[in-house]
Formats: C-alpha cells, structure tokens, sequence
C-alpha cells in the first residue's frame, strides 16, 4: 500500500487551526530563507476585478492576520471599499501551503502606533514621504521626500501618519496543504460552525 506523509498525523491535527498555523510558522522561520512571514493578498477593485501582491505577516492570533499598509495604496483603497480579503502563504522548502478567507477590519490605532514605532527610522520616515501606487517622476523625487520628512522630524519621536495603519483579516475559513508523493497531498479545511467552533475536514488532493 502507498503511504504518503500527513500534515498532522489522523489524531495529532489541533483543534484550533490557529494553533496549527504557529507550528507551520515556526518551523518556516527555521527552515526558509526569505521572508517566512510573506504572503499572498488578494484583494477586489471597484470593477470586481481580483488584485493580488505579497505582503508581510505583522501578527497573527485568534482575532486574525495582520499587515500594515498605506490606506491611499491600491490595496488599501480596494479593502477600504470591499472589507474582504484572501492570503496565501506558500513555503517552498516546506512543500506547505496555508490559504485564508475572510472578512477584513482596521487595527486600533493603539495596536498601529506600538508597531509603527518598532519601524526603522527610514521605513517610517517613508511612510510619510511615499505616495504609494501613485505615479513617481523619478527615483530623485521620493528621495527628496524622505530628505524633506527627514528635516522635519530630527529626533525619533516621528508620529504615525493617519493615512498608514493596519488591516485585520478575520478568518472564515483556513486551508492547510502539504505536498504529497505523486501529488496525493494532504489537506484540512477548517470553517466555523454556526456556534463559533472551528471544525475541521480532510480533503481530497
């Protein structure tokens, strides 16, 4: 008979996909290269049409998945106007893939403000000089902008600009797949009953 590896084992799979994801993170923070934290965002324009680019993963606990972005930025727009979201985080090494679907909602300004201030200087710096997804005469004229907010703000003490924050995507439902020999893979879908309760089933590969 074939035997193939399993994600979890039959019995050892957490009842709290959130649990489950943080064993997959941690063991993608050892094992990959760049950017464990990357992820997939995909979003919808007004005309419906799907967007997507890679983000990084800020936090993660049982209220959702969270990244920080300029709010006039495509993608901030976009989730602005339609509050749902899908990501995807893909580790090569691993041969593991965690999918999401979900609705989207704004950090609170307490939680944007203790990130923001973990930033290095330029990076915050930038989120003020960056006029992000919009047209750039030249590499000069962003820099400039960083010179200028630079002189503005000498010490560290630079204010979180209210156009830059955070999104929350609350999750409805979290996919989990491991690749399998001769693509027999293996993989849960976790989705809340009407009683709140994440239940878990095995899919077909």
């Amino acid at each position: 008979m074939l035997k193939t590896a399993l994600t979890f084992g039959e019995t050892e799979l957490p009842a709290d996909p959130f649990a489950a994801f943080h064993i997959w993170l941690g063991e993608a923070e050892r094992s990959e290269l760049n950017d464990p934290n990357a992820m997939a965002l995909a979003t919808v324009d007004a005309d419906g049409l799907p967007d997507v680019r890679t983000v990084l993963l800020k936090g993660v606990d049982p209220g959702g998945f969270v990244f920080y972005t300029n709010f006039e930025s495509r993608k901030g727009q976009e989730l602005l106007g339609q509050p749902k979201a899908a990501l995807c985080f893909h580790w090569k090494s691993l041969r593991r893939q965690v999918r999401v679907r979900g609705t989207v909602e704004i950090v609170s300004d307490e939680e944007a403000d203790a990130y923001y201030r973990t930033r290095a200087r330029i990076s915050r710096l930038g989120a003020w000089a960056s006029q992000q997804s919009r047209p750039l005469a030249s590499r000069a004229e962003l820099e400039q902008r960083v010179t200028e907010f630079d002189a503005r703000f000498p010490g560290e003490d630079i204010p979180r600009p209210s156009h830059w924050s955070g999104f929350r995507v609350v999750p409805v439902q979290i996919e989990f797949w491991q690749d399998g020999a001769f693509r027999l893979h293996d993989s849960y879908r976790f989705v809340k009953d009407e009683s709140g309760q994440w239940v878990a089933t095995r899919l077909n590969p």
